[in-house]
């Protein structure tokens, strides 16, 4: 036995051999993630790759487009060809082009809006949790009265008011669709405002700050982040829908919803464009759905 390894007789057996088998390296939170990711289904994978497309062709839209949004390079309704493979538009405008920017605006304009409606709901939430009483009943009577009314004809109806710009809709779209966030986030937080060490944060003078973002909020996250997926697709249907009818996204820009009722005559001749941008739509609405299915059964801690 070398010396480095000699047993010293003074010392309990049960420390040297602590000292001798090296602590287990912690796994760093991308590993984790990786290790996660390995263990995924083919659904999920599928669901992480289509949104990976998605994004890459938002963020780098004037790369792969052939042509700009609202250039006009050839005659109205112009069948697929080389030049181009999905044709044009009503104004003789390239419709891959327009696929492929409607994606950055389409998309874009759905993530900031949902971010909004969870900065809105969730604060509300988390606030109506804690602190109860009036403040709890006061937004919760307000939020019923807002969800009585159908989130699409109670858009539709402020959009005619105020006017359809794209402030106007992120901000009519957020403030409607935080109404669901907030129910969520009110009743998961419930559960986590009377646990010992809320309750211990109050005691040593933690303020309202403190306990909505270091106590309930990190303990509420994952049923808050699945159901981020869910507003998000809720809302892409919400503004794809209102572009559909004329008071969404308005024109030039290019948005997919908006591009189905410019082209929708096409149909009559058995031209199935019109179909591509809600094929879009589509596909995009699944693969979030499930990558948001996987996570709420990681997140709920059951075995496979």
């Amino acid at each position: 036995m070398s010396e480095s390894t000699r047993i010293d007789p003074d010392r309990p057996e049960e420390v040297v051999l602590a000292e001798a088998v090296p602590a287990p390296r912690r796994r760093t939170r991308w590993q984790t993630a990786w290790r996660e990711l390995r263990r995924a289904p083919p659904t999920a994978w599928l669901g992480l790759a289509v949104i990976a497309c998605y994004v890459i062709l938002a963020v780098f839209a004037p790369v792969f487009a052939p042509y700009g949004q609202n250039e006009l390079v050839g005659s109205q309704y112009e069948p697929w060809s080389e030049q181009f493979v999905f044709g044009t538009d009503q104004l003789g405008r390239d419709m891959l082009s327009r696929l492929i920017f409607g994606a950055r605006n389409t998309i874009g304009i759905a993530f900031v809006t949902t971010i909004f409606a969870f900065l809105i709901g969730g604060s509300l939430g988390l606030l109506a949790s804690i602190l109860g009483g009036w403040v709890d009943q006061g937004l919760g009577r307000l939020v019923d009265v807002l969800m009585a009314i159908p989130q699409l004809i109670f858009a539709l109806v402020l959009l005619s008011i105020v006017g359809p710009s794209l402030i106007n809709l992120v901000l009519i779209i957020a403030v409607l669709d935080s109404t669901r966030v907030f129910r969520l986030s009110r009743a998961v937080s419930m559960n986590v405002v009377v646990m010992d060490f809320v309750e211990a944060a109050r005691l040593q003078g933690e303020g309202l700050r403190w306990i909505m973002t270091r106590e309930v909020l990190p303990n509420v996250l994952p049923p808050l982040v699945a159901e981020f997926g869910l507003r998000f697709c809720f809302v892409f249907l919400t503004i794809s829908a209102l572009s559909f009818l004329g008071l969404g996204i308005q024109p030039p820009t290019a948005d997919w919803g908006s591009m189905v009722r410019e082209n929708a005559t096409l149909i009559n001749y058995d031209d199935i464009t019109p179909l591509l941008p809600a094929g879009a739509i589509a596909l995009l609405t699944v693969g979030v759905n499930f990558v948001v299915d996987w996570f709420l059964h990681k997140a709920s801690g059951l075995k496979e």
